[in-house]
């Protein structure tokens, strides 16, 4: 029974891995976009 619980807690703790790796992949991609986005504004330079 302890084996089972054990299994189950560390298949779910995977999953929320994966998870946040996938969350703080969209927010890096997210924050370089933007900074590039920004360098591109600046380099145009204000009108």
């Amino acid at each position: 029974m302890p084996a089972n619980c054990m299994e189950m807690m560390s298949g779910g703790g995977g999953l929320m891995m994966i998870g946040m790796g996938l969350i703080w992949l969209l927010v890096i991609v997210v924050l370089v976009l933007a900074a590039a986005a920004l360098v591109k504004y600046l380099r145009s330079g204000p009108r």
